[in-house]
């Protein structure tokens, strides 16, 4: 039974920053990238980041890419996504995918976490 589980999120305020963590587990092989996507209430969910089965390749969406750095542990199965300077327009439920492919420009993301909520708010 492949299975994402997202952590991490919380309430913080403007310029803050959180570390988000996607732990991976069922899978049968090491070759699976995972993006990382959001989705704020009344809006369409936009993909956040990406990064490679390796963790040598990595995508980030225009308005986050200075701001947030992806990263992964595969000896613990587990993506991170660090969040800096936060602001409110960041608030959203944070959820991980994964596609069995090694990079992010190949496959549909057929599995999902749960989500984590993030606030960003005074």
């Amino acid at each position: 039974q492949l299975q994402l589980v997202e952590s991490g999120g919380g309430l913080v305020q403007p310029g803050g920053s959180l570390r988000l963590s996607c732990a991976a587990s069922g899978f049968t092989s090491d070759y699976y990238a995972i993006g990382w996507f959001r989705q704020a209430p009344g809006k369409e969910r936009e993909g956040v980041s990406c990064i490679s089965s390796s963790g040598y390749i990595r995508n980030y969406a225009d308005s986050m890419k200075d701001r947030f750095t992806i990263s992964r542990d595969n000896a613990k199965n587990t993506v991170y996504l660090q969040m800096n300077s936060l602001n409110p327009e960041d608030t959203a439920v944070y959820y991980c995918a994964a596609r069995l492919y090694s990079v992010c420009t190949s496959g549909d993301f057929n599995y999902w976490g749960r989500g984590t909520q993030v606030t960003v708010s005074s």
